[in-house]
């Protein structure tokens, strides 16, 4: 996955969704994770927040960034596994013009070669809405890790051949403009 040093770095504006019922700020490891990963990469935290498992919560929160001009992705953490609680998926879901499925498809490549068949119970998904791209990651570090650094840390690199999300960010939306 080669990087074009010949090409400029482009900063991406990233909110950060924590999807918890217990988490609070003090005790968010896996947005700690994230946010460092983030910032490391130079890109811009746009905002970081902790909501509880609850589809409209997350729904409406989610609805809120997507509508705002200064935020170009957003990435959640926790929600996303199988017990009657985990709603993530549903609400992400509900604001999708479009699903990234090879996000899935990947994410649990690189998952299944840590966990192995565990990977299975997560449901970490990715899309687009209005221009935002949107991707939830399950609760863990490790999950985080294994989702910025082995798709996201790429994806969002403008540099990145052969091709990456930065590069096409302009076209998101495309199909709204009016043809004459």
């Amino acid at each position: 996955m080669p990087i074009d040093e010949s090409r400029a770095f482009i900063p991406v504006n990233i909110a950060i969704m924590t999807v918890s019922d217990t988490r609070t700020r003090s005790d968010d490891t896996s947005g700690d994770v994230l946010e460092a990963r983030i910032q490391e990469a130079g890109h811009k935290l746009a905002a970081r927040i902790i909501v509880p498992d609850d589809k409209d919560r997350i729904t409406a929160q989610l609805n809120m960034w997507i509508a705002d001009s200064d935020i170009d992705a957003i990435v959640s953490t926790g929600g996303t596994g199988l017990t009657g609680r985990d709603v993530t998926p549903e609400a992400f879901r509900s604001v999708f013009e479009k699903e990234i499925d090879g996000f899935s498809a990947i994410f649990h490549r690189i998952s299944f070669e840590k966990i192995g068949t565990s990977t299975v119970q997560s449901r970490a998904c990715a899309g687009v809405a209005k221009g935002t791209y949107l991707f939830a990651l399950p609760g863990s570090p490790g999950a985080v890790k294994d989702g910025w650094d082995g798709i996201l840390k790429a994806q969002l690199d403008s540099r990145h051949r052969p091709c990456n999300f930065v590069e096409i960010m302009p076209r998101l939306q495309e199909h709204l403009k009016t043809r004459s």
